[in-house]
């Protein structure tokens, strides 16, 4: 264990195993800190990702620094983390500190310019970000908020919001998710098997049907109405 302190050199197998405890551990904090750390960068989380990984780092490459006091550093952030997360549950102030209350950057099809001062964007930035969620118009947006991860939450007018089958009361089948049933060239029986249909029905339809074979077959899917997709190598 002598590759876990400091040294004035490593050898190859010092330095593998010294990266591999470091993989280890961070992906023990990662899983200890939970799926917001990762998926989500607010102001603390933020933190956390910006300090964890230097700290692990540094001793991943510098032979010369042990990983004892890295590993400690990092057990205090994640305790301070997880302390900061349970506290911000119990008192508004420090919720309202780590996670602002949204303000608004467009009202009623009007940009609110104090808004966009607040959240250090340009006209440009906005723009853009509209772009991305596919709106044209300023004016069709009823309401955009800023939130606090950074992202921006647009809200269109009701008259300018997409019509759907709720909208004129049509009757919709429920949400089905084909399944997997080959793929790369290799049928997945077990899938297979859940649809109630056998290998040979499913060899047949692709000869009758699709005029292939199985092993030409890229990807293969199928619903609760028995349909048969096909995508084939190209």
């Amino acid at each position: 264990m002598d590759f876990f302190h400091s040294q004035e050199t490593l050898s190859s197998i010092e330095w593998v195993l010294r990266t591999v405890i470091g993989f280890f551990f961070l992906l023990i904090v990662a899983k200890v800190m939970g799926r917001r750390a990762i998926s989500q960068l607010r102001l603390l989380d933020f933190i956390m990702a910006l300090v964890v990984g230097n700290i692990i780092a540094h001793p991943l490459s510098d032979e010369s620094l042990g990983m004892k006091g890295s590993m400690i550093s990092t057990v205090v952030l994640v305790v301070l983390y997880t302390g900061g997360l349970l506290i911000s549950l119990k008192s508004s102030r420090v919720e309202k500190f780590l996670d602002p209350a949204p303000f608004p950057l467009i009202k009623e099809g009007e940009i609110n310019y104090k808004g966009l001062k607040k959240a250090r964007i340009s006209i440009d930035y906005l723009l853009a970000e509209l772009r991305k969620e596919k709106v044209e118009d300023i004016k069709k947006v009823a309401l955009a908020l800023w939130e606090s991860d950074g992202k921006i939450s647009f809200f269109l007018d009701p008259k300018y919001e997409a019509l759907t089958p709720a909208s004129y009361q049509k009757k919709i089948e429920p949400f089905d998710l084909p399944q997997t049933i080959i793929k790369e060239g290799s049928i997945d029986l077990k899938e297979l098997k859940r649809s109630a249909l056998g290998e040979e029905w499913l060899i047949n339809t692709l000869r009758s049907q699709h005029h292939t074979e199985v092993g030409n077959v890229l990807l293969a899917t199928i619903d609760r109405s028995n349909k048969l997709n096909v995508f084939l190598y190209k």
